[in-house]
């Protein structure tokens, strides 16, 4: 863009929970989401110069009646996450898979689907642009349904004259498949070693019934 950057961009960083959870879990193989959202925003902002404003976590919630232990994880954690950032969270929805069996004899289960979520974070990725609230947004998601907002702010950007930068952060290793960024973002890897740093020490799983 034309316009010159700050000498300090403001960031607000945008988390897709569950996207950043089955991401984490791919490449260095956490099965439940360990992450210390506030950690890995600062690292990533303050590797990049920047000053970060804000931290906006969004996530599907199970019902307590379809899945109570997730249900008790994701409230504990979001209470938590709360005293911090801000946070969103949607009821899951659960749609019935059939899977065919090697031996021909197909088995139906239950699959949580996430309506929503990415939605809102491209309304508020939009929302904060026009209203001047950062210089740069951080999307923690691999969501390529968030595209159309990054080229929406590109164009605010140039209609209120100044200088936005998007970018997307997001976990990588040499077993992940997916080392693709958001189209149109500046792709900003996470290594384990990062990860790592930024893993939260207190454990929300609840104890099985």
């Amino acid at each position: 863009m034309s316009a010159e950057p700050p000498k300090k961009p403001v960031a607000v960083v945008f988390v897709d929970g569950q996207n950043l959870f089955h991401s984490a879990k791919e490449a260095f193989g956490y099965r439940w989401p360990n992450y210390d959202v506030m950690k890995l925003a600062g690292l990533v902002c303050s590797r990049q110069g920047w000053t970060l404003r804000q931290v906006r976590f969004y996530t599907g919630v199970p019902d307590a009646r379809d899945d109570w232990f997730w249900n008790q994880f994701w409230s504990r954690k979001l209470l938590e996450m709360s005293r911090h950032a801000v946070t969103y969270s949607r009821s899951l929805r659960y749609r019935n898979q059939i899977v065919r069996l090697p031996d021909g004899k197909e088995i139906t289960f239950p699959v949580a689907q996430e309506k929503g979520i990415d939605i809102r974070i491209a309304l508020d990725v939009v929302r904060l642009a026009l209203d001047r609230h950062y210089d740069v947004a951080v999307i923690f998601s691999q969501d390529q349904d968030i595209t159309e907002a990054v080229e929406e702010v590109k164009e605010i950007a140039q209609m209120q004259e100044r200088w936005v930068r998007m970018a997307c952060a997001f976990p990588t290793s040499p077993t992940y498949r997916n080392r693709r960024g958001i189209d149109k973002t500046d792709w900003l890897p996470i290594t384990r070693a990062d990860y790592e740093a930024c893993i939260d020490p207190r454990d929300y799983r609840p104890k099985r019934r």
